[in-house]
């Protein structure tokens, strides 16, 4: 890999679908090397689907070596037992990543909506036509999943390009750092 270049590996957990996308980041440009999903719904066991992900992202890992991880995080919703097993799914798709030592970050779903179409209430039609037209993509992409994994990887990228907004500094710490008298400790 050469010195300006950043591999990022964009996750969806699902426990019936998991999205994923890679990112090539070259310099300040970003380009698709792979993306795609991972049809959970033939495993009837919860278990089995788990070891799965687990697998399937040591094998992203393995092949593409992404620099980070970027992954969505679950949404509150009301069935509390499939935000649980959400959780499980997110939890692994880490732990695969974690074993590899690749650095996570992770992003509210509203949060990559916003930061792809501009808006936190998008369709995940809309995630994808941004996607196709952002990055030159095809359209034989058939699963939104995978469009979403992706998006995942270029919210990531978005946010790595920024810093703080107007403080001339990186992240929190080094904000805190140099403003002390704005914040309350």
């Amino acid at each position: 890999m050469k010195p300006n270049e950043k591999i990022i590996l964009g996750i969806d957990p699902g426990t019936t679908i998991m999205g994923y996308g890679v990112l090539l980041v070259e310099g300040n440009k970003p380009s698709m090397m792979a993306m795609g999903v991972l049809e959970l719904n033939k495993y009837e066991d919860h278990y089995m689907r788990l070891k799965r992900i687990f697998d399937r992202v040591i094998q992203l890992t393995d092949t593409y070596k992404p620099d980070e991880l970027a992954i969505e995080s679950p949404f509150f919703g009301k069935n509390v037992q499939s935000m649980l097993k959400l959780g499980r799914a997110q939890g692994v798709a880490m732990a695969a990543a974690l074993s590899r030592s690749v650095p996570i970050f992770e992003y509210a779903p509203l949060r990559i909506k916003q930061a792809i179409t501009g808006r936190g209430n998008a369709s995940k039609e809309q995630v994808a036509l941004f996607l196709k037209k952002y990055l030159n993509l095809q359209d034989n992409h058939t699963y939104l999943d995978a469009t979403d994994g992706l998006a995942t990887a270029v919210c990531h990228f978005f946010q790595s390009q920024r810093p703080v907004s107007g403080t001339g500094v990186k992240n929190w710490k080094e904000f805190i750092n140099k403003n002390p008298s704005r914040v309350k400790r």
